[in-house]
């Protein structure tokens, strides 16, 4: 048990660590596509010293405020550490400590710069999509054997979801999600995806309903941010999810 705890906190601490470059990347796509909420202080705009970058220690020490001028300083930047923490450590304790984890750990970084910057844009920087792209072309190589089943997963859902995108004029669908979910047909193979894209759409539905209630959401939804829990969740447990409800058919 204190093995499985150090090596969770170990796990938890380097994502944290991660979390600083995730953070930056999350500033620049914010930047790059005209949104003002990227800085770290509202008040002054000036970004942290380098020094300064590791969010946890810097915001107990300074109490949550900018260094330069003293104003409340963005929470995001202490969130998106905790979380990239917190998802690595689940990742390493849900899959093993092995190669293809390390490919999850930053196929989850990935997704919280794609979540953070499509709630604020409506936008998935390209960039990302390529990324995990990447991810799945290396795990296609892993792993021979289930080169077919990740093939299928990039057609399938990649020539459905296009389809659905351009036959409602992108109203049903964004382009940055079509290409997400096709870089992880490549990552989850297409039973996996399938089931990814199934649970990002029903997750997003009942949270966008709870929060067009109660904070008087727009009600555009953008769509990356579910679409990556999803995959997260399939990733992780989408074998056992499946074999799950197989059984229930089958009884």
């Amino acid at each position: 048990m204190i093995t499985l705890a150090l090596k969770f906190l170990l796990a938890c601490v380097v994502g944290m660590m991660f979390g600083i470059p995730v953070n930056m990347l999350i500033s620049l796509f914010l930047k790059k596509l005209g949104n003002e909420k990227y800085a770290y202080c509202g008040a002054c705009k000036k970004e942290p010293k380098w020094y300064e970058r590791c969010s946890v220690p810097s915001f107990l020490l300074l109490k949550g405020r900018c260094r330069s001028c003293g104003a409340k300083a963005n929470k995001r930047f202490l969130l998106v550490e905790l979380l990239n923490g917190l998802l690595y450590g689940i990742v390493f304790m849900a899959n093993g400590i092995h190669v293809q984890s390390l490919l999850f750990c930053l196929m989850t970084s990935a997704f919280l710069v794609i979540s953070f910057v499509d709630e604020n844009t409506l936008e998935i920087p390209m960039p990302c999509n390529l990324f995990l792209g990447g991810i799945g072309i290396l795990m296609c190589v892993m792993d021979l054997t289930s080169i077919k089943s990740r093939i299928l997963g990039f057609l399938i859902i990649g020539a459905a979801l296009y389809t659905l995108y351009a036959l409602s004029k992108g109203a049903a669908i964004g382009g940055g999600d079509v290409k997400l979910m096709a870089a992880m047909g490549l990552i989850l193979g297409w039973k996996k995806v399938i089931l990814a894209f199934l649970l990002g759409c029903v997750i997003g539905s009942v949270c966008h309903v709870i929060r067009m209630r109660v904070s008087k959401a727009e009600r555009v939804l953008a769509m990356g941010p579910y679409l990556c829990i999803g995959s997260f969740l399939c990733a992780l447990w989408g074998d056992a999810m499946i074999n799950w409800y197989l059984g229930l058919l089958v009884r």
